[in-house]
Order: structure tokens, then sequence, then C-alpha cells
């Protein structure tokens, strides 16, 4: 209420902005009538169709254009009758959209609905409209609808566009996964809430956070690449034996250096195979197996500590599944580290045995190429603690495997990726460190090859800023291709020089 000059109490309408109630209707569970069949009725038609394909929609105009008749005809439940309107054509109708260019019929239309209570829209006449078609944004499954209260659909077609051209496609997929991950939570309401909270934090962690973690990424391996520079230049100027060592070096050390680089770099672009071809390669060079895999898990001990770190400090870590992985799969590492350095003096036989692994590697790396998105069952996979073993015992004898056995399997087994990838990776730390602590050990008293572990471990420290920078830019799938061919080539001939060997 307000007061006027000359002392009267009025009402004031309170300017309350747009007061529609947006709603997204099954329409291909209602009946439309349309009414009107020229230019405004076919927009209206179109605007129909292009959101609920399989609406039913009776038809009702005096005159049909050659256009309406066109598009009805791919649309077996769209009904035409040419013909005036009738009252009667409201029977059995849920929705009423008026499309004609007589303000009198118009009116008739609008008296007619509201006697039977259905909702009618009005073509350019707000007044006589229950609800307004809006501009619709469209991306798979993701629908945004626009209104600006009938006062300019042209601006809100403008912003239609502006907003069709900026979301990203790849919306719908992310859709499809967290949905996944919805159908996939247990426990009541307010916990499945706290999960998809915290699965879809990251979607609204501000840019700044994201430039800061990727940063935090270059500055830790830049940091390591500097001290490892300056500790080497510190010997080499006050170490005379350091340098007599440096200048006589033994060339194999620059090949593991190369091969370091290259497997991480690899490994960067496609998250894998960095453990498997090292190994193989190092086998292929006349490094017997226990010592090869040793030199693998040595040189992962940094950057797997790194990505570790990092996927937890990213909140990407399950702990609960994380605990089932790491003492099981230390355990089965330090099992097979000590069973492959007790068996060194007998690598003639070992080592086919290992190429034959690795050989079984390089074709599921084929296999991943072929088929990038992990099948998920529909059960979760629930024997984590076998699975933690295995993984390690393996990953310890063959020099690799651990995340193409275990990832590979966790997210076959209907684990949510994510959590999966980064309790894999944090647990890997600790299984290359255990092992690299059990190879040592068992091999210190034979001689250990250090000019495979250095080599890897600079090589690989290089690389991993780098290929972090680059992964985005090279074809994962030939890059793929390319290392299974590899590994399965230089396996076999390895298989076939053993045997040679022991025949």
């Amino acid at each position: 209420m307000s007061l006027t000059d000359n002392g009267v109490l009025t009402d004031v309408k309170k300017d309350t902005g747009n007061e529609l109630f947006p709603v997204f209707l099954k329409l291909n569970q209602l009946h439309v009538l349309l009414v009107g069949a020229g230019n405004i009725g076919l927009e209206k038609l179109e605007a129909i169709l292009n959101n609920s394909p399989e609406v039913q929609i009776t038809i009702v105009s005096r005159e049909v254009s050659e256009e309406v008749m066109k598009l009805v005809s791919d649309y077996p439940k769209i009904t035409v009758f040419e013909k005036e309107y009738h009252p009667d054509d409201l029977s059995d109708k849920d929705l009423v959209v008026v499309a004609t260019n007589n303000p009198g019929l118009n009116e008739i239309i609008r008296a007619d609905s509201k006697a039977r209570r259905i909702l009618i829209n009005v073509a350019d006449k707000p007044s006589l409209c229950d609800f307004y078609l809006g501009s619709i944004v469209k991306k798979g499954n993701l629908k945004l609808a626009i209104s600006t209260n009938g006062k300019s659909p042209t601006v809100a077609k403008r912003l239609k566009e502006v907003l069709q051209k900026s979301l990203p496609d790849e919306l719908d997929q992310t859709l499809s996964q967290i949905n996944n991950l919805r159908k996939s939570l247990t426990g009541d309401f307010a916990s499945k809430v706290k999960q998809l909270n915290k699965a879809t934090e990251i979607l609204v962690t501000p840019q700044s956070e994201q430039v800061s973690s990727q940063r935090m990424r270059w500055i830790l391996s830049g940091s390591f690449i500097s001290a490892l520079g300056i500790v080497l230049l510190v010997f080499w100027q006050t170490d005379p034996a350091f340098q007599s060592y440096v200048q006589n070096i033994n060339p194999v050390f620059y090949y593991f250096l190369l091969a370091g680089f290259v497997f991480a770099m690899v490994d960067g672009a496609i998250g894998m195979s960095y453990g498997v071809t090292s190994n193989t390669f190092s086998i292929a060079m006349g490094i017997p197996p226990a010592s090869a895999s040793a030199a693998v898990h040595i040189s992962e001990i940094l950057s797997n500590g790194i990505a570790g770190w990092m996927h937890y400090r990213m909140k990407n870590v399950n702990m609960q599944l994380f605990k089932k992985l790491v003492i099981p799969g230390i355990i089965g590492a330090v099992l097979g580290a000590f069973l492959l350095s007790s068996l060194e003096n007998y690598n003639q036989y070992t080592k086919p045995l290992i190429s034959i692994y690795t050989l079984i590697l390089g074709i599921v790396i084929l296999r991943k190429s072929a088929n990038q998105k992990a099948k998920r069952s529909g059960d979760k996979i629930k024997n984590i603690t076998f699975l933690g073993f295995g993984g390690g015992f393996v990953d310890a004898v063959g020099g690799g495997g651990w995340g193409s056995i275990v990832l590979s399997s966790l997210i076959a087994g209907g684990r949510h990726a994510r959590y999966s990838l980064g309790s894999v990776k944090l647990s890997r730390f600790f299984i290359a460190l255990m092992s690299s602590l059990t190879f040592i050990t068992m091999l210190k008293d034979r001689g250990i090859f250090w000019e495979p572990i250095l080599g890897l471990v600079i090589g690989s420290a290089i690389a991993s800023p780098i290929a972090a920078k680059l992964s985005s830019k090279i074809s994962a799938k030939n890059l793929m291709v390319a290392v299974g061919i590899i590994v399965i080539a230089v396996s076999l001939y390895s298989i076939v020089k053993g045997i040679l060997k022991v025949i």
C-alpha cells in the first residue's frame, strides 16, 4: 500500500521481474493441437519437433503450406486437417499452440481452451499465453531454456546462439559419466550427495587453482632436475674420481638415457607402458631380468611419487581402495623381487619367461588401442586384496604391469575411473619403492647395473614435464599401436634368442 498526495491509500504493484516458472514437459506423452500452418506455424512446429520428435500433434489450418506438409511427412504421429477450427478440435488435447494471423480467432480459441482448462500458447500475443516456447540450447542430454518473459524473443535467440557456441559438446559425455557414477553409489541419500559433491568438485575448481596445480608439477620436476644438475656439478668440480668415471662412462648409459626419455614421453601421452617398454628394452640390451626390473622400479619412484601426491592433493584418491591395494601390493612386489633376484644366476631360463609376459602385455596394449574406452560391468570388483597382491607380484617379476593389470581390472570391474587412477598411482609409489629396496638388497653382492638405472632415472625425469605439455598434441591411439607392435616384436626376438641359447 502507498499514500497518494491527497491522502488516499492505493495498491502499488512491486516489480518482481520474471515470474515464469520453468517446467520441462514430457511432450512424447502428450497430445498437442497446433492451429495454423503458415510460416509462424512452421516455426512453432520445428521448435516442438527439434526437442520432442516423438510428440503426437494434430494440425488444424484452413491452409497448409508446402513446407509444413514436407516436414510432417517424416513424422507418423502428426495428423493434418486442412479445415476451419472447431471447438471439438480441443477434445483429448493436452496443450494448444495457436499460430494464426486472425486476432479474433485467437481470442475464440483462447476462450475455448480456458473453458476446458487446457494450457495455450498464442504466437506473438503474450497476454493470451499460459506458457511460452522459449529458446532452447541443446547439447545431447543437456537442455537450457531461455525466457525474456515475452519481452524480446530476438534477445532470447541471440543468447541461444552465444550459449550454443560456447558450451562444449563434451558436456553430454560429462553428464553420462556422472550418471554412471550416480548409479554406482551406495548408502543413503545424504551419503550419495556427499560423494557426488566430492566427485564434481573439480568442475567448480577455480582456474587459478588448476593452473597452480600444473605449475606445481613443473616446479617439482624442474626442482629435481636442477638439484640433480647441482649435485653432479659439485661432484665434477670436487671429485677427480667422479670426473674420471664420467669421462670413461659406459655408452650403455646414454642408450638408457635416451630410452628413459622416449618411454616417459610415451607414458605421458597414453598414461601407461613405461614399465613394460623399459623392461623389454633392458632385456633386449642384455640386462638380466632382475637388474632390468630393478632399474625400471628405481626410475619410477620419483615420477610416481609426484603423480601420487598430485592425485592425493586433487582429492582423486579413494583412501579405502588405496589401503586395500597398497599392503598386498607391497607384499606381492617384495616377494616377486625376492624370487626374481634369487634366480638371477638362471637368467638364461627366466629371460624367455619374462619376454613371454611382456609379449602378453604388448598384446594388451594393442587391444586397448582398438578400444580405449574401458567397458564397465554392473558389479564392482570385490577381491581388491588378491588383485593388489597379484598386480604387485607380476609387476616386480615382469618389470611392469601394475597399471595395465590393476587399473584396467578396477575400471572394468565397475570402479570409477578417476578414483581408480588416483589410488593406483599413489600406491604405485610405495610398490616401486619397496620392490627397488628389495632388488638393491638382493643384488648388491652380485653387482648392480647402474648405467641402466641412472640412464632411465635421468631420462624419465627430463621427459616428465615435457610429456605433460605435449600429451594433448599426440595421437594416443596411434602411439599405443606403435608401442604394442614394438613390445611384441622385441619380446618375440628375446624369446627366440633365449630358446636358441638353451637349445
